[in-house]
């Protein structure tokens, strides 16, 4: 309960905890930053890691002026660091196979599986791009990919195009809107509304996963009757 609550804390004031990080830590913010980003987007089993709200604030926090770090490194290391992420979760999943989800596995939820490959089957290889934008999604989906042994030239391309295009897209939202003042001022407004943005395709897919399982089972127990 306490990490919960130091993860959400994180989250929600991921400019200040970042702002600590780099007076700490200073150059090795970078190091630190593609840890975070390659542990989200590399393993299975930490959907958990913010993304979005932290390629944002970090943006922003560069754009402010208060740190030495440059917005075109931190981006390159950034997108490698997601690129090299999905390709590590790629290979796991293709080593490991679907038996990691139980259906009582807190992190690794059965749900989440069915979720990601009916996501991945109507979508095809686009849904490696449009998952980086989705919490969860992201984590699961190139593991998925793995499982379902997509051919691993065909999953790069799809790789490399969706990592540059959500760390980008993220990194220079936060530094150029990061730049006006009233996002300054209402910064944590933003970033809840970032998490709150990102989490409703996810949140909305688990209840109509739930809502088609219940309607199957009643199906099901009709037919039996």
């Amino acid at each position: 309960m306490e990490l919960l609550e130091q993860l959400i804390d994180f989250i929600l004031h991921i400019d200040r905890h970042l702002a600590e990080i780099v007076n700490e830590y200073h150059t090795l913010t970078y190091l630190i930053l593609f840890l975070i980003i390659f542990a989200e987007t590399g393993f299975v089993v930490t959907p958990f890691l913010p993304g979005d709200s932290l390629l944002f604030a970090t943006g922003a926090l560069i754009a402010g002026d208060k740190t030495d770090l440059n917005i075109w490194l931190m981006c390159v290391i950034l997108i490698a660091a997601a690129i090299l992420g999905n390709t590590l979760n790629y290979k796991l999943g293709s080593f490991f196979g679907a038996g990691v989800f139980k259906e009582k596995n807190k992190i690794l939820k059965l749900e989440y599986y069915h979720q990601s490959h009916q996501f991945f089957e109507k979508h095809g290889g686009k849904a490696i791009i449009f998952s980086r934008f989705l919490p969860i999604f992201r984590t699961i989906a190139p593991f998925v990919a793995g499982i379902a042994k997509m051919p691993f030239g065909r999953y790069t391309t799809f790789n490399v195009i969706g990592g540059i295009t959500w760390i980008s897209s993220l990194l220079f939202a936060g530094y150029l809107l990061g730049q006006i003042q009233w996002f300054k001022d209402n910064f944590d407004i933003v970033i809840v509304l970032i998490a709150v943005v990102t989490f409703v395709p996810a949140i909305y897919a688990a209840i109509a996963s739930r809502f088609r399982k219940k309607v199957i089972e009643d199906v099901v127990a009709s037919k039996e009757d």
